[in-house]
C-alpha cells in the first residue's frame, strides 16, 4: 500500500468540509496503519474515498489496494461512511 512521507497523527473526528484532501488521506493512513488505534480497513476505506473524492490520487491507489482486502459488505459499509460524513460535512 501506498504510504506518504509525511508526519502521521493521531485521529481527528473534527475533520469538515474545508479539510484539505491530505488530510483526509492522512486519516486512511491512521486507520488503516492502527496509528494510535485499531486496525478498521472500513474506517480507513472511507476516509481514503473521501480524500479521492477531492482529487488525491494516491487516496485512489490506497483505497483500491484495501479494498482488495475487504468483503463487499465492509466495502458497503465504508461507502455508506463516507456518504454520511459527506452529509454532515456540508
Amino acid at each position: 500500500m501506498a504510504f506518504a512521507e509525511s508526519k502521521l497523527e493521531a485521529p481527528c473526528e473534527e475533520l469538515g468540509h474545508e479539510s484539505a484532501a491530505e488530510d483526509l488521506y492522512r486519516m486512511g493512513l491512521v486507520y488503516s496503519t492502527g496509528l494510535g488505534v485499531a486496525v478498521d480497513y472500513v474506517m480507513a476505506h472511507k476516509w481514503f474515498n473521501l480524500a479521492a473524492l477531492r482529487g488525491y490520487s494516491e487516496a485512489k491507489t490506497s483505497r483500491k489496494e484495501l479494498a482488495d482486502y475487504m468483503s463487499t459488505e465492509e466495502i458497503a459499509a465504508a461507502q455508506k461512511a463516507a456518504r454520511e460524513w459527506l452529509a454532515l460535512a456540508n
